[in-house]
């Protein structure tokens, strides 16, 4: 296979994460949350309760688009709100079972696509990708 150059690199990478990002969600469920509300809530399962700022700079997201988004989900009984241990002027944001219940679906429904189709590949494609989960995660974190 041929080398890419850089900039052709970041251009083919940049469109197959956007197009495997968009079919992963056309496998979620029927549930009509925003993909920035189901981040939210993964957020959350990950990291634990976290309070409005903290969610924010998780997100990469200035704090009132947080507190709209974590409004739909307490209207949707998706997360709980609960007074910080040490500073009772401050909330912390957790998921609530049925926030868990429904990511557990979601994810359901995605790994099912996904192991189908890892299934039609080859086992040097496979290990291709295990060896690109790192870099991968490495990427989306910076």
């Amino acid at each position: 296979m041929a080398r890419l150059e850089d900039a052709e690199l970041e251009n083919t990478l940049a469109i197959c994460v956007m197009r495997l990002s968009r079919r992963l969600r056309s496998e979620r469920t029927p549930d009509a949350l925003t993909a920035s509300q189901l981040s939210v809530l993964e957020v959350l399962e990950r990291k634990g309760p976290l309070s409005p700022t903290q969610l924010a700079a998780k997100e990469r997201v200035q704090p009132p688009s947080v507190t709209r988004v974590v409004a739909v989900l307490e209207q949707k009984d998706l997360v709980e709100r609960h007074c910080h241990e040490s500073d009772g002027r401050q909330s912390m944001i957790g998921l609530s079972p049925a926030g868990r219940a429904l990511l557990a679906e979601n994810r359901s429904r995605r790994q099912a696509w996904l192991a189908h189709r890892l299934e039609e590949l080859s086992d040097e494609e496979r290990d291709v990708l295990v060896a690109a989960v790192p870099i991968m995660e490495r990427l989306a974190e910076s």
